[in-house]
């Protein structure tokens, strides 16, 4: 997740524990957003520190996104209640391959940013509103937090690219946060499995945030996409 230093790497930690752990998918995406919580806040005070959030246009576009991405949250929780296991790796594999090739799209620079979105307008406040509702949905049904999502559907839309992957880290924690209170309210997240999961993936971020630093970012992201589009697959066959 550091290395990308943009979100993306998060779907792993999903993908392993639906992988390599025999437990329910509410458990798997329950216990996967528990550990976005600390992800999110890290990543979000490092775009605080940047001034990325500091004007109030950024704040209100903060809030919106987060609270589209709490109330789609909630519905992903309650959609997941309803798919069996293999439905569940069904539709996480179609999502490391969608996240794959977005990240693909991002590392090769071909979003268009000339439009702008102004959150201080309706419709700029709508728009925001229905993205984060949207991010929330797949990031609560699946455990899969939203910037990967999130980050290139804001470029799209007309917001520059530094704002929208600083927005996407702040809604990522009320995303995140959204979705394990409704799968602690069924009973669903392992609290010692989000320990260990949450412990090593907070240094993770950390050591690639630095690590990234001093790394080529298109080259990161490119293979990144490809591990992405790779691993799809593979939990779907599986």
């Amino acid at each position: 997740m550091g290395i990308t230093a943009v979100g993306p790497g998060g779907v792993f930690v999903t993908a392993a524990l639906y992988a390599l752990l025999d437990i329910p998918p509410g458990t798997v995406a329950g216990t996967a957003s528990a550990t976005f919580v600390a992800t999110g806040l890290l990543g979000t005070a490092t775009y605080l520190r940047s001034g990325e959030l500091g004007d109030r246009g950024g704040a209100v576009a903060a809030g919106l996104l987060s609270l589209g991405g709490i109330f789609g949250a909630l519905v992903g929780v309650r959609l997941n209640a309803m798919v069996s296991e293999q439905l569940f790796g069904y539709l996480l594999g179609a999502f490391l391959t969608l996240s794959g090739v977005l990240v693909w799209h991002r590392a090769r620079g071909t979003t268009d940013e000339r439009r702008t979105l102004d959150p201080s307008t309706w419709s700029g406040r709508v728009a925001v509103t229905v993205i984060g509702f949207a991010v929330g949905v797949p990031g609560g049904l699946l455990g899969v937090g939203g910037p990967v999502i999130a980050v290139p559907l804001l470029v799209v839309v007309g917001m520059p690219m530094l704002l929208a992957v600083a927005l996407a880290q702040v809604q990522s924690v009320f995303l995140a946060a959204g979705a394990t209170a409704g799968y602690v309210a069924q009973g669903a997240v392992s609290w010692p499995l989000a320990a260990l999961v949450g412990v090593p993936e907070l240094v993770g971020v950390i050591a690639g945030w630095h690590f990234a630093q001093h790394t080529n970012p298109a080259r990161l992201k490119r293979g990144l996409a490809v591990l992405l589009v790779v691993l799809g697959p593979y939990l779907v066959l599986s």
